[in-house]
């Protein structure tokens, strides 16, 4: 008895790339039910990988202060930490500077899934990165039209959409492989 080892990987994949979806769409809903909740954390989370990356690259800097640059590492760790510190200590400053950040970085995915679904065209069902693609420019766009007023609530409810709609990206395109797999397998059969 012979076992497609190729085939058992290939589902395995599938499978994780579905519960990783699904697992996105419970999160995502999570994030729109409580949007305030969900920009807090994000900008605080934000806060916090800046803080942690200033440390990292300030024992970088005493680490390697004989190879030059000691004080452009240091001012670079210092900026890093204060920007962190800045953000957590004055989290609707945070909250407002990490909105347009977010419009600009939803902007910039949404054009470069739109490539990635024009260059998925050829598969069946390519249009569901085509749709993730287009939702993702609008919301970036929405941001952008209504800064500063619902800088409070928008992120976590866009970042919420964003997830959820990856999530059912997702879900469609490893359906999709999923059905491929069974349908290579009875042909091999």
């Amino acid at each position: 008895m012979t076992t497609n080892v190729s085939g058992d990987a290939n589902k395995k994949d599938t499978n994780r790339s579905l519960i990783i979806g699904v697992l996105l769409i419970v999160l995502g809903i999570v994030a729109i039910a409580l949007p305030s909740i969900s920009t807090i954390f994000a900008e605080t989370w934000f806060a916090l990988i800046l803080i942690s990356s200033g440390f990292a690259k300030l024992v970088y800097a005493t680490e390697t202060r004989n190879q030059g640059g000691f004080v452009w590492k240091l001012l670079l760790s210092g900026l890093y930490i204060a920007t962190g510190i800045m953000l957590f200590v004055y989290p609707l400053n945070g909250i407002l500077t990490l909105t347009l950040l977010l419009g600009s970085f939803l902007l910039t995915e949404g054009v470069f899934e739109l490539i990635l679904a024009f260059r998925l065209r050829p598969q069946q069902n390519w249009t569901w990165a085509l749709g993730n693609g287009i939702v993702t420019l609008i919301l970036g766009a929405m941001i952008w039209f209504q800064f500063p007023f619902n800088a409070p609530w928008l992120i976590g409810t866009l970042v919420g959409v964003s997830i959820l709609f990856t999530g059912i990206s997702r879900v469609g395109l490893s359906l999709n492989a999923r059905s491929a797999l069974n349908q290579s397998e009875a042909t091999s059969a």
